[in-house]
């Protein structure tokens, strides 16, 4: 974890946001979308244009027989914070050694604290890799498996999967990247443009999304 730049450092949170003030659309007609996080009024299925438009071109460069598959996109903020503080709650008993900022930046391996989560901003979205029939395939772990649940496994460079799951990660990501989206590297399924960790990875001044509310 060392070599990764989390969330929650300085280097992330210190960066601006210059809102372009883009919508929030729903992908539902676009991209096929996995029921698991919906919520009733479908916000989960809504990211900023410029996001929606990077992952239909990322769909395009997919090899033949793959599509993405959308697990979850805009969080709003009340829903974000609570699964954070659930979060480091779960932590806190684990590890009760920790002190209240270790917990904090543990939790940012897993859940964006609030005051920076790109889901928040409708700029971050939970994807996998699925066949031209729906069918999810193996990534190695469940989308939003913890590190503890997933012995690290979560983690995009993980050498603990299988070469298959390897091969699908390597593909997803390929794909997303030639887009321009960046991946948080603690979690393999998640994906973001116009946030701050995407501005940190590519030298970009300022984010261009801000926390949005819905709809």
């Amino acid at each position: 974890m060392h070599d990764i730049v989390l969330i929650s450092d300085p280097r992330v949170t210190s960066i601006p946001v210059e809102e372009n003030g883009e919508a929030l659309v729903d992908v539902r007609s676009v991209l096929a979308v996995d029921g698991m996080m919906a919520d009733a009024d479908g916000a989960f299925a809504h990211l900023r244009e410029g996001v929606l438009a990077r992952l239909v071109d990322a769909q395009r460069a997919l090899p033949s027989g793959y599509r993405l598959l959308v697990v979850e996109g805009y969080r709003p903020v009340v829903q974000q914070k609570r699964i954070f503080e659930e979060y480091k709650d779960e932590l806190r008993v684990t590890f009760p050694e920790m002190s209240p900022a270790e917990l904090h930046v543990a939790a940012s391996r897993y859940v964006s604290p609030v005051e920076v989560a790109p889901h928040t901003a409708g700029a971050a979205v939970d994807l996998t890799l699925a066949t031209d029939e729906g069918t999810a395939l193996d990534m190695g772990t469940a989308v939003n498996d913890t590190p503890e649940q997933s012995d690290g496994a979560c983690y995009t460079a993980a050498p603990n999967i299988s070469a298959e799951a390897r091969d699908h990660r390597k593909i997803l990501g390929q794909a997303l990247e030639s887009a321009g989206l960046v991946n948080y590297p603690t979690e393999w399924w998640h994906w973001s443009y116009g946030d701050r960790y995407w501005a940190l990875a590519t030298n970009a001044p300022a984010a261009v999304y801000g926390p949005r509310t819905y709809p």
